[in-house]
Order: C-alpha cells, then structure tokens, then sequence
C-alpha cells in the first residue's frame, strides 16, 4: 500500500481527507503513542512506510527501529502488545497519534517502566539535571 505524496496546496493537505503521510529524509514519521484509556504518554518511535502499512493492516503497532535499523513489531519480545484503537495525523501529517491498548502488564519502556517519559528535567542554579519521577 504505497502512500501518495503530500499535496503542494496547504489546504488539501491540513483539511482535505487524502491521508499523505509526509516522511523526512530518512523515510521516517514521528509517532507518539498513548493510552487509550488514560492519555498517558508511552513512548515516541518512528514508523517508515512499511511499519505504517503493517499497523494499519493488522492493528497491532509497529515501528521503525533506528538503533537497530530495522522494522520491530512491539511486543514481539517484552510481551507488550499495543492494540491500536486510533491513529490521528497531525495537520501537515509529517506526525502521527497512536491510542492504543497496552498489552502484558502495560509496561511500553524497555527499561520495565510503564513510559518511557520517566525522568523529569530539573534546572537549578547549578545546571540541569534529570530527577526519576
């Protein structure tokens, strides 16, 4: 399922209903995963066409792994599935929204946190800092 590219005109591209995903130089789209049920922030990824195409297909999130260099369904090896439930474009549609279900124990950080976003940056008269929240 190749993705048309994005249109030139600005209005079709933020109002129209063609979805024209727009992917950077190295074929990647930002993706922002939530859960659905609460908002929560789980993790950031990127998707390529591919990863895009098998989440769409299967409903089941995939992503684009830049350390690895290579397509990574989530879940495959920590047991945190993410059943998609919504995907939203943002208006130029060079990012996505993920809402999913959490599978397993709902943990999506590979470090065993519940997200990814676990540190809070702290600036203090002596420099910045990450506290764990």
């Amino acid at each position: 399922m190749p993705f048309p590219p994005p249109s030139a005109d600005k209005k079709i591209l933020e109002e129209g209903a063609a979805f024209t995903p727009k992917f950077d130089a190295h074929g990647l789209i930002v993706c922002v995963t939530v859960e659905a049920a609460t908002g929560e922030i789980l993790m950031l990824a990127y998707m390529n066409a591919l990863a895009l195409e098998k989440t769409l297909e299967t409903g089941v999130a995939h992503y684009w792994s830049r350390s690895r260099n290579e397509l990574w369904r989530k879940g495959d090896t920590s047991g945190q599935v993410q059943k998609v439930v919504e995907i939203r474009a943002d208006c130029d549609q060079d990012a996505l929204l993920l809402r999913v279900e959490a599978g397993g124990d709902g943990k999506a950080c590979h470090t065993g946190r519940k997200s990814c976003f676990y540190r809070k940056i702290e600036a203090t008269p002596e420099g910045v800092s990450l506290r764990t929240i």
